[in-house]
């Protein structure tokens, strides 16, 4: 098989599970007769995080060689990288703030998708924390980054595409708003960022890295915030 075309089998194949997973997770228990709504929340809480991690060892099985070789790269480069790729983080991040401060001026409230994270975390702190700085970085970097650079080779359209279906995944709900450009830039910022990391270095743990500590940071404080409520 030509190679240009098994990496864009592999990465559509990778975005479908995705979805898929996505879709219909809960399909497995509803066929059973379960309402996963009516179970214990810690069993809940296991469910989802066994479908992300079975998400993510799909994933990663689909580009083992790639992962293989990224991670020995990243073993003797992470502190260039770190230190080389940072300032387009805090870019991102400015971006980011700019936009969710515009957003607050202009009358616009809380995203859908941060609000119903919140709330996640009320009922399911441990769980929310797990996923998003441990699981998310991971998942949403294998199939947003990864897939994506399979599927897309050109510089410019990759990092388009890569960072508008991230952001535009979080403002499902959201489309009628007249602040959706707003609530756009403010989740695509970063993921045209982490795209643009993955575009010059070729290691989706580069961009990884830097979502683990964007992730982090925002549940510490989350976390700080709850124990002092």
């Amino acid at each position: 098989m030509d190679t240009r075309l098994g990496d864009i089998i592999k990465g559509v194949t990778a975005v479908s599970i995705y979805f898929l997973f996505s879709l219909f997770g809960n399909l497995p228990l509803e066929l059973a007769g379960i309402d996963i709504a009516a179970t214990p929340i810690l069993f809940q809480e296991i469910y989802n995080i066994s479908l992300e991690i079975i998400m993510i060892v799909i994933i990663i099985v689909l580009f083992k060689d790639y992962f293989k070789k990224s991670l020995t790269d990243l073993k003797k480069n992470h502190f260039n990288y770190f230190k080389k790729y940072l300032k387009y983080y805090i870019l991102g991040v400015a971006i980011m703030m700019v936009c969710n401060s515009l957003i607050m001026v202009l009358g616009g409230s809380t995203s859908d998708n941060e609000t119903l994270v919140r709330n996640q975390f009320n009922f399911y702190p441990i769980y929310t924390f797990i996923c998003a700085v441990f699981l998310a970085p991971i998942l949403e970097e294998s199939v947003f980054r990864v897939s994506f650079r399979k599927i897309f080779k050109n510089d410019i359209l990759f990092i388009l595409m890569s960072g508008l279906v991230f952001g535009g995944l979080h403002l499902i709900g959201m489309l009628d708003s007249p602040l959706i450009l707003l609530y756009l830039g403010a989740y695509s910022a970063l993921g045209f960022v982490f795209a643009f990391m993955l575009a010059k270095t070729d290691n989706v743990f580069v961009s990884m890295m830097f979502h683990f500590i964007h992730n982090g940071v925002l549940m510490s404080v989350q976390f700080l915030m709850f124990f002092l409520s």
